[in-house]
Parts: structure tokens; C-alpha cells; sequence
């Protein structure tokens, strides 16, 4: 018990008291953000922009530059997402509904993920930085979180799958990495995306039963 009570809170023993409390921060708004997303309510995007760009910050100071090329992307597609829920048509009706990706949006979701990835690897090589087996995952998982913000921004309901699928990842990188917090905010997160898919997926089928 004492091992893995030193693996996740050792590494906080020796860090500024100023960066441990933006990762709390950090954790509380990005788990509000995903409990909102799972309600399909509009909070999802000012919570979660609160959330990564202070996560960008954190890693930009770590030297994680996969992580924080991530969080910058979903600051940026967050505006995109919240400018796109809010869109109504007649008065009243919601422009954006939860829907499944067509083969097009299949597509352009691939080529997201494989143009981030490219993208997220020039990052590190621009900043000198050594590239790790360790920072391949950083890359791989940028391109799958990448594509499932742009899922979520149209309310694709495949979002959550590349969610839960990138999420597991992250959860040992993290807790390999020395970031206890943001290793268990990703634990949630996978367990929330689960729950999100399921709450998703009724709709759909409700919508599609009105049809």
C-alpha cells in the first residue's frame, strides 16, 4: 500500500506548491467539463476550456509538448464546439443533434487524426526536444483526442469511443509520468465517457424514433 501511496504522491513532494494547485484546478474543471458533455449541456466547453488551458500551461512548463499541442487543440476546438451547440434554427431548434458520423466524416476524422500527429511530432522536434517511447504514445493519443473533440463539437456519438479508447491510455502514461491528479481525472473520464456513450446513444435512438 505504500508503494503505490509513493508512486502517486512522491512525485508531489518536490513540486511548487503554485503547480499543484493549477493541476487541481485543472482536474476539478475538466471533470466538470465531461459531466457536463455527458448531459449534452452547453457548460461542456467554458468548463473545459478553463480546464485545458491551464493544462497547457502545466505541460508547456513540464516539457511535454504532445500533452500540451492536445490541450491546446481542445482549447481551440472548444470555441468551434461552443459557437456550434448554441446554433438554432427557426427560433427554437437546435441546429446540431446527436447523430453517427457519415463515411465523409469518417474520413476527415482520419485524416485529423493522422495530420495532428504529424503536427503534434514537429512540435516536439521544433523545441529540441528528445522524443521518448514514451512521447510516441503523446503523439499517437493527440490524434485520437483531436478527432474525438471534432466528433463532439458536430455531437457525433463515435466521439465517446475514441474517448474511452485514448483515456485508457492515458491513465498509466499519466501515473508513470509522476501526475497522480491528471492519471485519476483520466480514470474518470473513462468511466464518465462510458456513461456518456449510453446516455448519448438513448437519445439517438429516441430521435430516431420521431423520425
Amino acid at each position: 500500500m505504500n508503494h503505490i501511496f509513493d508512486f502517486f504522491i512522491g512525485p508531489y513532494q518536490d513540486r511548487a506548491l503554485s503547480l499543484i494547485i493549477l493541476e487541481a484546478a485543472a482536474f476539478f474543471f475538466g471533470i466538470a467539463s465531461v459531466i457536463y458533455a455527458k448531459k449534452e449541456d452547453i457548460m461542456v466547453y467554458p468548463t473545459g476550456l478553463v480546464a485545458t488551458i491551464l493544462t497547457t500551461y502545466i505541460f508547456f512548463l513540464d516539457g511535454l509538448f504532445g500533452d500540451m499541442m492536445m490541450n491546446f487543440y481542445f482549447s481551440v476546438m472548444s470555441i468551434y464546439g461552443w459557437w456550434n451547440w448554441l446554433r438554432i434554427k427557426d427560433g427554437k431548434e437546435k441546429v446540431v443533434k446527436i447523430s453517427r458520423t457519415t463515411n465523409k466524416e469518417k474520413s476527415i476524422g482520419l485524416g485529423m487524426f493522422v495530420l495532428t500527429m504529424l503536427v503534434t511530432y514537429a512540435v516536439y522536434k521544433g523545441f529540441g526536444a528528445t522524443i521518448e517511447s514514451s512521447n510516441y504514445i503523446d503523439i499517437f493519443t493527440s490524434g485520437v483526442f483531436f478527432t474525438a473533440m471534432w466528433y463532439m463539437a458536430n455531437k457525433k456519438i463515435e466521439n465517446w469511443v475514441l474517448w474511452i479508447f485514448a483515456d485508457i491510455i492515458t491513465v498509466p502514461l499519466y501515473a508513470y509520468r509522476g501526475w497522480g491528479m491528471f492519471a485519476l481525472q483520466y480514470l474518470i473520464f473513462t468511466i464518465l465517457a462510458i456513461q456518456g456513450y449510453i446516455v448519448w446513444k438513448k437519445s439517438l435512438n429516441k430521435n430516431l424514433q420521431e423520425l
